[in-house]
């Protein structure tokens, strides 16, 4: 990878991924993605980042998928298993950062690039999101159970079928219809003005409740209700956080956060 494809930094406590090939319309190197996963598995977790966001450089796109020259050496069954285990790797590693994840999404949102966004645990998008995988007229690859869940998840079973055998894109209004993306702004500045609100405000919530909430919910899809959640519960409310919770809730005070 080289070393201006994925940038890394941190702005006060939200920390900031940008897909930077945009000349590709941001699309995924192998080595970008693994950087990705990287990312997410090491985000700091004492406090000094409290929020991560991935955006596509440019206005034109979010990312459009994998970067398609890499499928030219495909030419065994281990090659097709080895990408779609490295897609579920990389995609469950976003879904399980200990911090709150925003896509902010510009323009188009294709194919591995549409996986990430599924993956974040909020969308916000300008009004010409252009989002799906349109693989049954392009490449003719599938996807994998853990990502066919994820999708379902987000737009039911239904949909997630429709949208991949028609192989069109979902634009921004129905995508807020089904719940998709939570927002629609007008454009690429907006965006980023709304982004850095929306972290501003994660910044000053419960951390403990957010990570527990977002683990729970990713146990649930993955194991369904009978997943274990004991765990979750006891260090909740065995926190330092929830006591602070309490006593500033009683004192009618603000709460001071440490997320212990």
């Amino acid at each position: 990878m080289s070393d201006n494809e994925l940038l890394y930094e941190v702005r006060g406590t939200t920390a900031w991924i940008t897909l930077n090939r945009p000349q590709a319309r941001n699309a995924l190197t192998f080595a970008m993605y693994d950087g990705l996963a990287e990312i997410c598995r090491t985000v700091p977790t004492d406090g000094s980042v409290k929020c991560l966001v991935v955006t596509g450089a440019g206005e034109k796109a979010f990312a459009a998928g994998t970067d398609m020259t890499q499928f030219r050496g495909f030419t065994t069954d281990q090659d097709a298993l080895d990408y779609e285990h490295r897609m579920d790797v990389v995609l469950g590693a976003v879904e399980a950062c200990p911090v709150p994840t925003i896509a902010a999404i510009s323009g188009a949102c294709t194919g591995g690039g549409a996986g990430i966004a599924a993956a974040c645990d909020i969308r916000i998008t300008t009004a010409d999101l252009r989002f799906g995988f349109p693989i049954a007229r392009t490449l003719g690859n599938c996807l994998s159970i853990a990502n066919l869940s994820r999708l379902s998840s987000l737009m039911g079973a239904g949909r997630t079928k429709e949208v991949i055998f028609t192989a069109r894109l979902v634009g921004a209004d129905e995508a807020q219809a089904i719940g998709l993306v939570s927002e629609i702004v007008p454009d690429h500045p907006a965006l980023i003005t709304r982004i850095e609100a929306l972290a501003e405000q994660l910044a000053g919530h419960a951390p403990i409740t957010l990570a527990t909430t977002k683990e729970a919910l990713r146990r649930l899809r993955i194991e369904g209700a009978g997943a274990d959640d004991r765990d979750l519960v006891v260090k909740a409310y065995m926190s330092e956080d929830f006591k602070e919770g309490m006593e500033a809730f009683l004192g009618k005070r603000k709460p001071e956060w440490k997320g212990r």
